[in-house]
């Protein structure tokens, strides 16, 4: 396409210099053979013009526009069958909300279903369920409350709302897409601007927003500056309305919160790990995309404490070997593209920050292709260094390629001591864990000694907090407190649980540093977080399965849903082949004994013709189908291949669980039974 884009460029340029060239023969009124070459030659460099334009065009259109019509018709699918449809659809919609269906619900289910066996069951996790509802000063000290913001401008007539960085993206892509006139180097500074906008400030986006002459794009107004929107839903708890929350924007704040008690829990031994899967909330600006951008949605997130002197991982040989799509921050940043790096020697070279967090980069890889992530389309992008936290580590992103482009469905990060760190400051409890020394050593110790009578005195029922406060101090707070008190004999000291600043006297505190014996170190644990993002993963999910067939008739093309049956809402359909009360009884057995293993199923006794049937249950991405023409016997019909075999009727049940728990193949079932011909019935 670039190459297009300068042949363009070089043409328009020869079209221009020939055009002055007609000119100024004309001027000089030179011979009218000279000007009919010159005439000729222009013509000539016109339709060279017109013919790279065509070209270009069918390259950018093509393209945008199969995306578009791919997407819509998965969109079409998914509403028509009631995977999801609009929230409050009757009332016109709220933009951000999606109600789940029936088969929208049994794959969210079928999903976390085999993400608490992937995860939780077999890495032994702590799982807990913590309320939506937060105390503010529970995000006041994770940042939330002050910097949970993306940019946001106004139309400055109608006061409609607009995210900054979303109009800048979109006027980006336009012109890429559909603008033939743009000059290479324009192509490439708008590319630029892609890949750095996540990292402007708010004047460097406004920058670019008036550079540009973006205007509101339902009336064309100017906008305002950006300025920063918090995207936290606040409300209060009780009904005085002086205890101030939020709806949480993650789950992770209530695994941190709780750490003192699960470290117990644990036996006070790490590194253990907890998991949350739950409702999370974010106020959007301007949501679209679908399942992508909402408002409400499921995320399940794990925090994995770890010794930040030791984060090797006992496991990591089971996933060294693996070998997938990785875009570390270099080739980023030098323009290349994703490849494949086998992930032990990506550890082995430090490209990922450690084996830890290199187990679980294996883990979530997978974890997405056994659901049916096409592994091509699934790639791990690592953070550059103007995206990460000031205190993370290290950061990479399972992002899946669908018709929006790449999409960060899976963030997995090392945060080190942060979260830890700020819940113990602003509470005051030490969120911390300890190792027995094989020797003890000696070691100048901090010792804070608040003298409870006094403070009790002075502060009465608030004694508490500040007497928690003190005690949290760290070193530097502590010997500066000491050097005031000795100097003036009083300190104003901020008490965070109270939020205001009391004064303390010489007299309510004794700070010291004494040596002291240790038998043990305390240490505050670092964090490894995988943080999914359940229905960015269901959507791309439901793009990768995606497919139409051409019907037997070869009229009209058929969708399908080519789900694992790991994910499929419904693992199989029963069909008496015409409406006969023998083949209906012989069902009613069939579908007990399906219930009796746990196998989803449904009973479809219609009179429509059975091909029509197979084609109702492949859109619903039913993977097998039982066809119930006789009383001893059945087929059980595959999807993806529609290939059948025979088997007896006691048979049929065991046949689909062994097939949907994975214990046999459908090649193993093809290699076992008697093949029976499909020709006759599939549509």
């Amino acid at each position: 396409m670039e190459t297009l884009r300068e042949s363009l460029s070089e043409k328009s340029s020869s079209v221009e210099a020939q055009g002055n060239v007609v000119r100024a023969l004309k001027a000089s009124r030179a011979a009218k053979t000279e000007i009919d070459a010159a005439i000729e030659l222009l013509n000539k460099l016109k339709l060279e013009k017109s013919a790279v334009e065509k070209q270009l065009q069918a390259s950018i259109g093509n393209g945008s526009h199969n995306r578009e019509a791919f997407r819509q018709n998965v969109v079409n699918t998914l509403e028509r069958r009631l995977f999801y449809i609009p929230s409050f659809k009757i009332y016109g919609g709220v933009t951000g909300l999606f109600d789940y269906g029936p088969p929208g619900c049994a794959v969210k289910s079928n999903v976390l279903s085999f993400w608490r066996q992937h995860f939780i069951l077999e890495e032994n996790m702590l799982e807990v369920d913590c309320p939506c509802v937060t105390p503010e000063i529970v995000l006041k000290a994770s940042g939330h409350v002050d910097k949970f913001t993306d940019l946001m401008v106004k139309d400055e007539k109608t006061g409609t709302c607009y995210r900054a960085d979303h109009l800048l993206k979109d006027y980006c892509n336009e012109k890429l897409e559909k603008d033939l006139t743009i000059s290479a180097e324009k192509a490439a500074e708008l590319k630029d601007v892609l890949a750095v906008m996540e990292d402007f400030s708010s004047e460097q986006l406004g920058a670019k927003i008036k550079e540009y002459g973006i205007t509101a794009p339902d009336t064309k107004n100017p906008l305002s500056d950006p300025y920063p929107f918090n995207l936290m839903f606040q409300t209060s708890i009780g009904p005085s309305g002086s205890s101030p929350g939020y709806m949480r924007p993650e789950t992770a704040q209530g695994i941190f919160v709780n750490f003192k008690d699960l470290y117990y829990y644990n036996g006070r031994k790490l590194p253990f790990a907890a998991a949350q899967i739950g409702q999370a909330f974010r106020n959007e600006i301007s949501p679209r995309q679908g399942l992508l951008r909402v408002r409400e949605f499921s995320l399940a997130e794990i925090e994995h404490f770890v010794d930040p002197e030791n984060k090797s991982h006992p496991k990591f040989s089971e996933v060294a070997k693996l070998e997938f799509l990785m875009f570390p921050r270099e080739e980023q940043m030098s323009g290349q593209s994703a490849k494949k790096i086998c992930l032990g020697e990506a550890v082995a070279k430090g490209t990922v920050n450690n084996e830890t967090l290199g187990y679980f980069i294996g883990r979530v890889y997978l974890f997405l292709v056994r659901l049916g992530i096409d592994k091509e389309r699934l790639r791990f992008r690592q953070h550059l260094a103007n995206e990460m936290a000031h205190y993370a580590a290290d950061c990479w992103d399972a992002e899946i390629e669908s018709s929006y482009g790449w999409i960060e469905c899976v963030g997995i990060a090392d945060r080190s001591a942060f979260d830890l760190c700020a819940h113990s400051e602003k509470s005051g409890v030490p969120l911390v864990a300890e190792e027995k020394l094989a020797e003890s050593k000696e070691v100048e110790k901090l010792v804070i000694t608040p003298v409870k009578k006094e403070l009790g005195l002075a502060f009465k029922g608030n004694q508490k907090n500040v007497v928690e406060s003190l005690e949290a101090m760290n070193e530097e707070e502590a010997m500066q407190m000491k050097a005031t008190l000795e100097s003036k004999g009083e300190v104003e000291f901020y008490v965070c649980t109270l939020e205001k600043n009391v004064s303390i006297k010489k007299n309510m505190v004794s700070i010291s540093k004494k040596k002291k014996k240790e038998h043990q170190r305390v240490f505050t644990p670092s964090v490894i977080e995988p943080s999914f993002g359940i229905g960015r993963i269901i959507y791309c999910l439901y793009e990768h399965c995606f497919g139409t067939r051409p019907s037997k008739a070869g009229y009209e093309q058929l969708n399908v849903f080519r789900f694992p049956p790991l994910v499929a809402p419904i693992k199989c359909t029963v069909f008496p082949l015409v409406q006969n009360q023998q083949f209906e009884e012989a069902a009613k057995v069939i579908s007990k004994e399906l219930a009796s293993v746990g196998i989803s199923h449904k009973i479809d006794i219609t009179g429509t013709s059975i091909g029509k049937r197979y084609a109702r249950t492949d859109e619903l991405g039913v993977p097998l189908a039982i066809t119930v023409d006789s009383d001893t016997s059945v087929t059980i019909r595959e999807r993806d291949s529609k290939d059948q075999v025979r088997v007896s009727l006691k048979e049929a049940a065991s046949v689909v669980s062994s097939v949907t728990e994975g214990k046999m193949t459908w090649q193993d079932v093809w290699a076992s039974f008697p093949h029976h011909s499909s020709a006759a019935v599939d549509e």
